[in-house]
């Protein structure tokens, strides 16, 4: 991006993100983010054989601290890692390590691969992350979109992390932003496409493993939401629930499917309380006993004023 690209930009305003044409919102949260709060490390491949790469955000005079592996959206089909700095800046900001992967993309790749690549992104945090200060031992996933449809799946289908030689307890929580996670009937060529043959759509549904038996879960979304129903972060609520699994839920009645991630990075931060729920998640279950974690079993939900 060039200077003078740069302060155009920002001279824009933040509520008309969502229409700007010159300029994405990420580029636009990136270019506000403070680098003052975190040390970014970048593409360390965690995939040689698919070339696949992850950055490491790490808080400024900190140790040992918790990490959260950032998974981002974009409908499974696009996207990259480096237009989330200021995911990472965020919850640096809030004393958090981060990790943001790249992961397989339609059409080069089809389900379940980019679920696959998101257990090797824990794996690969959980053997080095400690090199760069953080806790391994207190690894929590979140994604926003079909970020969270990936987090879901690795939080609740233990396949996932088995795979990679290990298992959910390395998780001490996952977070979703507007999230996917019950989405059948499958309509549009595409996701038939990316989730097929049919008889594998049910396996792509996170609401279908929900065994009780799930880290805990902060589920956020926002009634205004035009992209991913609201219904989906509802049905796995009341799904994880019923199983007896600890999950909590907090539904805005107005907020888009964009402005929830937003919300986090700099210049709408005081406009929402997102990254304070967030901030509280991660609190409270980086310092709980976390073979306990299951004595806080059912729904948690959040009332927000209309």
């Amino acid at each position: 991006m060039t200077h003078a690209f740069r302060k155009y930009c920002l001279w824009l305003s933040l509520p008309l993100l969502a229409a700007l044409a010159a300029c994405s919102g990420e580029q636009v949260l990136n270019s506000m983010t403070s680098t003052k709060d975190f040390q970014r490390t970048q593409n360390m491949p965690y995939d040689a054989a698919k070339n696949l790469r992850l950055d490491v955000y790490t808080p400024q005079n900190q140790t040992k601290r918790p990490v959260v592996v950032f998974f981002y959206g974009k409908r499974w089909t696009s996207g990259s890692k480096d237009e989330y700095e200021f995911v990472g800046g965020a919850l640096s900001r809030i004393g958090y390590c981060t990790v943001i992967p790249d992961v397989s993309l339609y059409p080069m790749s089809r389900f379940p691969a980019f679920v696959n690549d998101g257990a090797k992104v824990v794996k690969w945090t959980r053997d080095h992350i400690g090199d760069y200060g953080c806790d391994p031992k207190k690894i929590f996933v979140m994604g926003h979109s079909s970020g969270a449809h990936i987090a879901a799946m690795l939080a609740l289908n233990e396949q996932y992390l088995a795979s990679v030689g290990g298992s959910r307890t390395w998780l001490r929580g996952m977070i979703g932003l507007a999230g996917p996670y019950d989405f059948l009937p499958l309509v549009d060529p595409t996701l038939r496409d990316l989730f097929g043959p049919p008889e594998k759509f049910e396996q792509s549904q996170p609401i279908m493993f929900t065994d009780g038996r799930n880290p805990p879960l902060l589920l956020m979304a926002g009634e205004d939401d035009e992209i991913v129903q609201v219904s989906n972060t509802r049905n796995l609520a009341a799904s994880v629930g019923r199983a007896g699994g600890p999950v909590e839920t907090v539904i805005y009645p107005k907020m888009s499917h964009p402005r929830i991630l937003a919300s986090i990075g700099p210049g709408l931060r005081g406009q929402s309380d997102v990254i304070d729920h967030i901030r509280e998640f991660l609190g409270k279950w980086s310092d709980a006993n976390y073979v306990n974690r299951l004595n806080t079993p059912g729904i948690i939900t959040t009332p927000l004023p209309p």
